[in-house]
């Protein structure tokens, strides 16, 4: 049975970026597909909340040498009101050769086109996911790599994971390579385990290097795929250690270094210029900030996830 070939005027609705995103590139692969074999395809992004008049006008209208196009505007919601029009009279009379593909997230202040394009395109709708439909839809992921899920996979994933589409497309693909598409709860489990295990580490790198936001983005999402606080602060405790007992050392002798510190050789070259960076001011606060984590996830008061969230934050501005 043939495919059906794609509609000039497509009109992606609803607010979920990676959704619309993904619609968007299956319509632009659907619509090279049926040129013929060795024709290019020109595609135009615009963003309709800064497009001018000309741009648009320019990118609807017929080419001189009749060019298959595509035109894809975002942010339709967010359109001014000559370009509203412009790009509505597009849709009722569309150039030849060209597609046009609109995203609009149903809201916003040009509310009122949604109802008007809808009467003359094909719609896409791309809305977040209710947590209920969450299960069939990661089912659905696998089956595109030719996988049946078993339930518990499916549920074990979204444990894992969490509710990001992107991550979970994502997840389901890398599991899909790294299995083989032998994908059971246990390695869904000790795929995030040890992914878990290695962030806590790589959490601490990114601190201590001053990587303030890239960290502390780390670190709510090892806490989200359920790492434990007091294994992301004995990470963290570990490195801050190593920093504290190199950044005074000038020698290049890594391997004696690695003997006497118990680390090895590539670690205390990677660390030591790190710590090379760091002032002995900036290491003697750092001590105090992990000796009072320490504490706060052994479960003397406060919460120890957000005192993790500011140790990590705070450890990233002094290796700032």
């Amino acid at each position: 049975m043939g495919r059906m070939p794609v509609a000039p005027v497509n009109l992606i609705l609803g607010e979920d970026e990676f959704l619309a995103e993904r619609t968007r590139r299956t319509l632009v692969d659907a619509v090279r597909a049926d040129l013929p074999e060795g024709t290019d395809l020109e595609v135009t992004t615009l963003r309709a909340s800064d497009v001018t008049v000309p741009e648009l006008i320019d990118a609807t209208s017929p080419s001189l040498f009749g060019e298959d196009r595509v035109v894809v505007v975002t942010k339709a919601e967010m359109a001014g009101k000559e370009p509203a029009e412009i790009l509505l009279q597009a849709c009722k009379d569309v150039a030849p050769g060209i597609h046009l593909i609109i995203h609009h997230t149903g809201g916003g202040r040009q509310k009122a086109l949604v109802g008007k394009f809808k009467k003359l395109a094909d719609v896409h709708e791309v809305n977040p996911l209710k947590p209920g439909d969450r299960p069939s839809w990661v089912t659905n992921e696998f089956r595109t790599h030719g996988i049946r899920p078993t339930p518990d996979v499916v549920h074990a994933l979204l444990e894992g994971v969490g509710s990001d589409l992107r991550e979970l497309a994502s997840a389901v693909s890398q599991l899909v390579a790294d299995t083989d598409g032998e994908v059971t709860v246990a390695t869904v489990r000790s795929y995030y385990e040890g992914v878990a295990e290695v962030s806590g580490f790589d959490i601490a790198d990114l601190a201590v290097s001053g990587q303030t936001s890239r960290a502390v983005a780390s670190t709510r999402r090892a806490l989200q795929l359920g790492m434990h606080p007091v294994a992301l602060a004995a990470a963290l405790s570990s490195k801050v250690g190593a920093i504290a007992r190199l950044y005074s050392t000038r020698t290049s002798d890594y391997q004696s270094l690695a003997g006497s510190l118990g680390m090895h050789p590539f670690v205390v070259k990677k660390t030591a210029s790190v710590a090379r960076r760091w002032s002995g001011d900036a290491v003697s606060e750092a001590v105090i900030v992990v000796a009072e984590l320490d504490a706060e996830v052994k479960g003397q008061g406060g919460d120890p996830e957000f005192a993790i969230e500011y140790a990590v934050r705070r450890i990233s501005e002094l290796g700032g």
